[in-house]
C-alpha cells in the first residue's frame, strides 16, 4: 500500500474532515479549520461568537469602527488579523492587550489618527504591520514600536505623516522593509537626520521613487537623495534668519552680562574707596585727639 493510502494517512484525513464539518461558523462568514473570513459582509460591529481557537481572522472591507479589547482577548491564539478597509478611528490604545501572539496585523485603509506607545506595545511577536492609507494619521510617537523588536515589515505609506523620528525605526533590529511613499514629508533641517538614515540603512524602501518631499515649496516632489544633498548644504553650511536672531540674542546677552559685571565692579570700587577714605579720616581724627 502506498504512503498516501496508509491507515495513518486515511485516519488523519478522516479526523480533519470531521473537524471541518464540526466548525460552527458565523452567519455571512466563511470558516475553515482555524480561520474565519468575513470579508465584505457590511458588518457594523466586531462579530461575536468567533470560535476561540481561531488563528486567522479576516474582517476586511466592512464598516467596523471599534475593536473591543475584551472580545479580542478571548482569541488568545490569534496570529493573523486583517482589518483593512474599515472605519477604525482614533483610540486603539490597549486594544490588542490580549492577543500577544499576533504576528500579522493589517489596519490599512482606515481612519487612524495617531500611534502611541500603548497602541501596539503588547504585540511582542508582531512581524508585519500595515497602517498605510490612513490619510488622517499625522503622528507616530518616537517610542511607538519600542516593544515590537521582531517587526520586519512596516508600511506607513499614503498617510498624513509629515515627520518621523529616526529612532522610531532605526532601533528596530529586524526591520527589513519600510513603506514611506506618498506622504506629506516636511523636508527641513529636523528631518535631515531621518533622510540620512534612509540613505545609509540596509532597509528596503519599496516604491522609493515616490518617497518625496511635500514641503517646503522649494523642495516639492524632490526625491530623498537630492533632498539630502540640498539640506546638507542649507542646514550645515548656512545660517538662516532664526540662526542670526539666535546669534544676535546670545551676543546681546554676553554684552549685557559684561556691562553689568563692569558696573558692579565700578560700584564695588567706589564703595571700597569711600570706606577706605572714611577709615583714614577717622584715623587722623584719633591722632589729632
Amino acid at each position: 500500500m502506498s504512503p498516501s493510502g496508509s491507515p495513518w494517512s486515511l485516519s488523519l484525513v478522516f479526523l480533519l474532515g470531521m473537524a471541518s464539518q464540526g466548525i460552527s461558523c458565523l452567519s455571512r462568514c466563511s470558516c475553515q479549520y482555524l480561520e474565519v473570513n468575513c470579508t465584505g459582509q457590511q458588518l457594523q460591529e466586531f462579530p461575536v461568537d468567533i470560535p476561540l481557537d481561531t488563528r486567522q481572522l479576516i474582517l476586511a472591507a466592512n464598516n467596523i469602527s471599534y475593536l473591543p479589547a475584551v472580545e479580542l482577548s478571548f482569541l488568545a491564539d490569534l496570529v493573523y488579523l486583517d482589518c483593512k478597509k474599515n472605519l477604525l478611528g482614533d483610540d486603539l490604545d490597549f486594544t490588542f492587550i490580549g492577543v500577544a501572539r499576533l504576528v500579522y496585523l493589517d489596519l490599512s485603509f482606515n481612519n487612524l489618527s495617531q500611534v502611541t506607545f500603548s497602541t501596539f506595545s503588547h504585540l511582542l511577536s508582531l512581524v508585519v504591520l500595515k497602517i498605510s492609507d490612513n490619510p488622517n494619521l499625522v503622528a507616530i510617537e518616537k517610542d511607538a514600536f519600542a516593544n515590537n523588536t521582531w517587526l520586519r515589515h512596516l508600511d506607513v505609506s499614503r498617510t498624513g505623516l509629515t515627520f518621523l523620528d529616526t529612532s522610531t525605526v532605526r532601533d528596530l533590529p529586524n526591520l527589513r522593509l519600510l513603506g514611506l511613499s506618498d506622504n506629506l514629508w516636511h523636508c527641513n533641517c529636523f528631518f535631515l537626520d531621518f533622510i540620512t538614515w534612509m540613505m545609509e540603512s540596509d532597509v528596503h524602501f519599496p516604491d522609493a521613487d515616490n518617497i518625496t518631499c511635500y514641503t517646503p515649496a522649494g523642495l516639492r516632489a524632490l526625491r530623498m537623495p537630492a533632498a539630502e544633498e540640498q539640506l546638507h548644504f542649507s542646514c550645515l553650511t548656512q545660517l538662516h534668519k532664526q540662526d542670526f536672531v539666535f546669534v544676535g540674542l546670545v551676543g546681546f546677552c554676553i554684552f549685557l552680562a559684561g556691562t553689568m559685571a563692569a558696573w558692579l565692579a565700578g560700584v564695588c570700587a567706589v564703595i571700597y574707596e569711600a570706606h577706605a577714605s572714611k577709615g583714614e579720616e577717622e584715623g587722623e581724627e584719633e591722632d589729632t585727639a
